[in-house]
Order: structure tokens, then sequence, then C-alpha cells
């Protein structure tokens, strides 16, 4: 699979956030109304004992959510842990893995932040300007904004806000589990990322692409799941 090369990676943290301001304004925040075959998950695995890191991307049938592939890159983390800065640790080994995929993503889960971001740049965003296809971020937990409470019931949501700007969607996905931090990542908006979100969840708090990509990077999928 072919990937923009915007910027070097081996950047200052001053220039990585530079990098996050001048790409923002990129961002596409309107969904072509493509309709989906195949849905990309994406997750990070990295070691807590070394700068080892591993990559997973998985490619699922859509809506059937069939495993139809599994990629995966290692390699060393060279950049620093900093809140905000996810992308720069975590996207050079998740585009290597990216490369490696026979089949082209309609859409890409992403486990972490599209513009719910303070510079409105997470990893979601910053993979669908390299990848160019639409992109969706889908977190565990918040980093910025306020939201209301959210309904216990499946499918409730509520808006999360920033300086008065809308810039996700807390989803509940199962009946009072916790909710999840759905954004625009790139060529996409809320109200379908959110819609795409709720549709591959299937029995699981997480969406299967991504709920499939955090096992595979924690080498915990082999490639006798695929339905091929």
């Amino acid at each position: 699979m072919k990937v923009q090369a915007l910027h070097p990676w081996k950047l200052s943290t001053d220039e990585a956030r530079g990098i996050q301001i001048k790409l923002a304004s990129s961002v596409i925040r309107e969904y072509c109304g493509i309709k989906p075959r195949l849905i990309a998950g994406v997750d990070v695995s990295i070691s807590r004992l070394s700068n080892y890191g591993r990559a997973a991307v998985t490619i699922l049938a859509y809506p059937s959510m069939d495993l139809i592939d599994i990629k995966v890159a290692e390699g060393e983390i060279v950049f620093p842990y900093i809140p905000g800065l996810l992308s720069f640790r975590e996207a050079p080994l998740v585009l290597q893995a990216f490369r490696k995929l026979k089949y082209i993503p309609d859409i890409v889960i992403v486990d972490g932040q599209g513009i719910a971001h303070p510079r409105r740049m997470g990893i979601a965003s910053h993979l669908g300007l390299f990848l160019n296809i639409p992109t969706i971020g889908c977190a565990k937990s918040r980093l910025i904004g306020t939201h209301d409470e959210v309904p216990f019931d499946a499918k409730a949501f509520s808006y999360l806000y920033s300086d008065g700007e809308i810039i996700g969607a807390v989803l509940r996905t199962r009946p009072g589990i916790k909710p999840l931090y759905i954004s625009i990542g790139h060529k996409i908006d809320l109200s379908s990322a959110t819609s795409y979100v709720t549709q591959c969840c299937h029995g699981f708090r997480l969406p299967e692409p991504t709920r499939l990509a955090h096992l595979a990077a924690n080498d915990r999928l082999s490639n006798l799941s695929l339905k091929i």
C-alpha cells in the first residue's frame, strides 16, 4: 500500500508540535460517502521494560467483520512519551505495517484520538493524511474536552466539547460499560464516524477492527484467524 511522505520523523518536540499545527488545516472533516467494503483497525503495543514496539493493522470485511488480513511491524521506539505527541512515537511503525498490506482499506479505525486533541491533530488524523483515506479516532480515554454524562444504554452518546467546538462523541457501546471517545480523523464527519464504530462493535466494548488489532499488537492473534 502506498504511503505519502509528509515529513521526517526525527524531530524535536517543538518541531513536532509545529508540524501538528501546520497539518491540522489539511484535515478534511467531511465524508465522501464511499460505501466501505474493507475496514482496517490500528493499535500499537510498547513494552514497559524497553523501547520496543509492535504495531498491528487488521483488515476486516464490512459489514460481516470477517478478518481477512493482519500485518505487523516491530522495532525500536525512538520518540519519547509525551502526551499530545503520540503519533510521532507510534505512527512510523504503523505506517510500516500499512506498507505490507495486500488490500487497501476504505476506512481505518485507530486506537487513539483524531481531532479531539489540543492541536486537532491526533494520531488518527495524522495517519489519515499519510494514507489519504478516511480515518476515525476511537480512543479508550479522554485527552481533552468536556461532556455531559452518557446514558447507560448501548449506542447512547454525548458530544465532546473544547473551547465551544464539538470535537468528538463519547459513545457507550455496551450497557453500563465505559464509553469510547470517537472523533474525526480525516475525510469523514463525526456522525458517520460514530455510526461506523457502533456498527463494528460485535458484543464487545471495542469495535472489531481495533479489538483484533489490539490482540495482534500483543501477539495474541494468529493468521489462523483469517477468513480467506
